[in-house]
């Protein structure tokens, strides 16, 4: 995931390059190809990745000295994170005092049958209906995904983080960049709740 916004978000809160950065959960590595051409040593871990730019490891058990990193790019993967608390308490390790923290996360807590109902409508439109109902899926992404309160709790012994800034986040899922305007104005409308929410800290 690297939309051209989500690219700018991360450019706009981190140091300027060259320094080290950390992308937590960076998938098939695009974001950190892009921080790289712009200039940044990105470390990308994944343990489910098969990607050459990335390292097949878990945060918990990323072996790297303390300090190590200026910054860390986490976007939408602290709510799969296990563990969770020792992981963020092993992010606050390899953040040197004073570095940057970088989050677009999943509010699981506030996906609810409205959020889910418009995403299946969109899918439909696409002419891609899914097998499950609205009820389905939020039982299913509350079953196994961290909800952002605790994924703050667990970060808030290390971090200094600003408040959460709300916004689009159900575009992302299978339905592409396009669709982003379309949310943002159901959004404002009050017709589906807003899902995503940006965060960024400081190193205690």
């Amino acid at each position: 995931m690297a939309s051209p916004d989500l690219r700018a978000f991360a450019r706009a809160n981190l140091p300027e390059p060259p320094v080290r950065v950390l992308e937590i959960g960076a998938g098939s590595g695009r974001l950190a190809r892009a921080l790289r051409t712009a200039g940044y040593d990105v470390l990308a871990i994944d343990p489910g990745s098969d990607s050459d730019d990335v390292r097949p490891v878990a945060l918990v058990d990323l072996d790297e000295p303390n300090g190590s990193f200026a910054a860390a790019v986490a976007i939408v993967s602290l709510h799969h994170v296990d563990p969770l608390e020792e992981s963020c308490r092993r992010l606050g390790e390899l953040v040197e005092p004073g570095g940057t923290l970088v989050i677009d996360e999943f509010d699981v807590g506030a996906f609810d049958t409205t959020a889910a109902a418009w995403w299946l409508e969109q899918r439909r439109a696409l002419g891609e209906p899914q097998p499950k109902s609205a009820e389905e899926l939020v039982h299913e992404h509350r079953d196994h995904l961290h909800p952002l309160e605790r994924i703050l709790a667990a970060l808030e012994p290390h971090f200094e983080l600003g408040p959460p800034v709300r916004g689009p986040w159900l575009h992302y899922w299978k339905l592409g960049d396009a669709f982003r305007a379309v949310e943002e104005e159901a959004i404002a409308r009050g017709d589906v709740p807003a899902t995503g929410a940006r965060v960024v800290g400081r190193r205690s």
